[in-house]
Protein backbone atom coordinates (compact mmCIF):
# COMPACT_ATOMS: atom_id res chain seq x y z
CA UNK A 1 0.00 0.00 0.00
CA UNK A 2 2.86 2.25 0.45
CA UNK A 3 4.38 2.01 -2.46
CA UNK A 4 1.48 2.79 -4.25
CA UNK A 5 0.99 6.06 -2.34
CA UNK A 6 4.43 7.00 -3.19
CA UNK A 7 3.74 6.00 -7.07
CA UNK A 8 0.43 8.04 -6.65
CA UNK A 9 1.92 10.87 -5.00
CA UNK A 10 4.69 11.51 -7.75
CA UNK A 11 2.31 11.20 -10.64
CA UNK A 12 0.10 13.42 -9.09
CA UNK A 13 2.96 15.72 -8.73
CA UNK A 14 4.75 15.48 -12.42
CA UNK A 15 1.40 15.98 -13.74
CA UNK A 16 0.92 19.10 -11.71
CA UNK A 17 4.18 20.38 -13.56
CA UNK A 18 3.60 18.53 -17.26
CA UNK A 19 0.57 20.77 -18.53
CA UNK A 20 2.03 24.02 -16.87
CA UNK A 21 5.06 23.06 -18.33
CA UNK A 22 3.49 22.57 -21.87
CA UNK A 23 1.32 25.68 -21.71
CA UNK A 24 4.04 27.83 -21.08
CA UNK A 25 4.11 27.07 -24.66
CA UNK A 26 1.08 26.90 -26.06
CA UNK A 27 0.05 30.68 -24.24
CA UNK A 28 2.95 32.00 -24.85
CA UNK A 29 2.00 35.49 -24.65
CA UNK A 30 -0.06 35.00 -21.43
CA UNK A 31 2.45 33.61 -19.34
CA UNK A 32 4.69 36.41 -20.95
CA UNK A 33 1.91 39.19 -19.47
CA UNK A 34 1.84 37.19 -15.87
CA UNK A 35 5.72 38.12 -16.19
CA UNK A 36 5.66 41.38 -17.09
CA UNK A 37 2.96 42.81 -14.65
CA UNK A 38 6.05 41.11 -11.90
CA UNK A 39 8.16 43.23 -13.37
CA UNK A 40 10.81 39.78 -14.08
CA UNK A 41 13.28 40.48 -15.91
CA UNK A 42 14.68 38.01 -19.04
CA UNK A 43 11.33 36.56 -19.60
CA UNK A 44 11.79 34.90 -23.03
CA UNK A 45 14.89 33.10 -21.94
CA UNK A 46 13.56 32.47 -17.93
CA UNK A 47 9.92 31.26 -19.73
CA UNK A 48 11.70 28.80 -21.92
CA UNK A 49 14.22 27.24 -19.31
CA UNK A 50 10.79 27.09 -16.71
CA UNK A 51 9.17 25.60 -19.89
CA UNK A 52 11.87 22.49 -20.53
CA UNK A 53 12.42 22.29 -16.85
CA UNK A 54 9.23 21.27 -16.13
CA UNK A 55 8.56 18.95 -18.98
CA UNK A 56 11.95 17.31 -18.46
CA UNK A 57 11.94 16.65 -14.98
CA UNK A 58 8.39 15.94 -14.59
CA UNK A 59 8.82 13.06 -17.55
CA UNK A 60 11.34 11.34 -15.21
CA UNK A 61 9.24 11.91 -12.27
CA UNK A 62 6.83 9.87 -14.36
CA UNK A 63 8.71 7.25 -15.48
CA UNK A 64 10.88 7.35 -11.65
CA UNK A 65 14.04 8.18 -12.72
CA UNK A 66 16.22 10.93 -11.28
CA UNK A 67 13.31 11.53 -8.50
CA UNK A 68 15.80 13.48 -6.29
CA UNK A 69 17.40 15.15 -8.55
CA UNK A 70 14.62 16.15 -10.42
CA UNK A 71 12.81 17.10 -7.06
CA UNK A 72 15.56 19.62 -6.13
CA UNK A 73 14.92 21.11 -9.30
CA UNK A 74 11.26 21.33 -8.92
CA UNK A 75 11.44 22.14 -5.52
CA UNK A 76 13.74 25.28 -6.56
CA UNK A 77 12.00 26.41 -9.08
CA UNK A 78 9.16 26.56 -6.66
CA UNK A 79 10.74 28.56 -4.43
CA UNK A 80 11.75 31.02 -6.73
CA UNK A 81 7.88 31.48 -8.51
CA UNK A 82 6.75 32.18 -4.83
CA UNK A 83 8.98 34.47 -4.80
CA UNK A 84 8.66 36.41 -8.12
CA UNK A 85 5.20 35.48 -9.05
CA UNK A 86 3.10 35.26 -6.17
CA UNK A 87 4.78 38.20 -4.26
CA UNK A 88 1.08 38.78 -2.79
CA UNK A 89 3.25 41.52 -0.31
CA UNK A 90 3.35 43.39 -3.43
CA UNK A 91 0.69 45.68 -4.89
CA UNK A 92 0.52 45.47 -8.90
CA UNK A 93 -2.42 46.83 -11.08
CA UNK A 94 -4.89 44.44 -11.72
CA UNK A 95 -3.15 41.69 -9.31
CA UNK A 96 -5.58 40.10 -6.09
CA UNK A 97 -3.56 39.80 -3.43
CA UNK A 98 -5.35 37.15 -1.66
CA UNK A 99 -5.21 34.83 -4.96
CA UNK A 100 -1.55 35.25 -4.64
CA UNK A 101 -1.03 34.58 -1.03
CA UNK A 102 -3.59 31.25 -1.56
CA UNK A 103 -1.02 30.34 -4.45
CA UNK A 104 1.66 31.54 -2.33
CA UNK A 105 0.60 29.05 0.57
CA UNK A 106 -0.62 26.32 -2.28
CA UNK A 107 2.78 26.11 -3.02
CA UNK A 108 4.27 25.46 -0.51
CA UNK A 109 2.33 22.24 -0.11
CA UNK A 110 3.59 21.41 -3.60
CA UNK A 111 7.11 22.06 -2.25
CA UNK A 112 6.45 20.13 1.09
CA UNK A 113 5.60 17.29 -1.41
CA UNK A 114 8.78 17.51 -3.15
CA UNK A 115 10.73 17.67 0.18
CA UNK A 116 9.14 14.24 0.73
CA UNK A 117 9.96 12.72 -2.34
CA UNK A 118 13.37 14.00 -2.18
CA UNK A 119 14.11 12.20 1.32
CA UNK A 120 12.02 8.92 -0.38
CA UNK A 121 14.90 8.68 -2.72
CA UNK A 122 18.20 9.91 -1.42
CA UNK A 123 20.80 7.07 -1.05
CA UNK A 124 21.18 7.03 2.33
CA UNK A 125 24.68 7.87 3.28
CA UNK A 126 27.01 5.44 4.31
CA UNK A 127 28.66 5.10 7.67
CA UNK A 128 32.27 5.81 6.25
CA UNK A 129 34.08 4.40 9.41
CA UNK A 130 32.02 0.60 8.08
CA UNK A 131 33.93 0.81 5.42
Amino acid sequence: MQTNLIHAGRTLLALYFLFPGFMKFVAWDRSVALMETHNMIFIPLLLALAGIIQIGTSICLLINKQVAICSIILASMVLVINVNLHDFWNVYEGVDRGHELQNFVKNLGIFAGLLLLIALNCEPFENKEDS
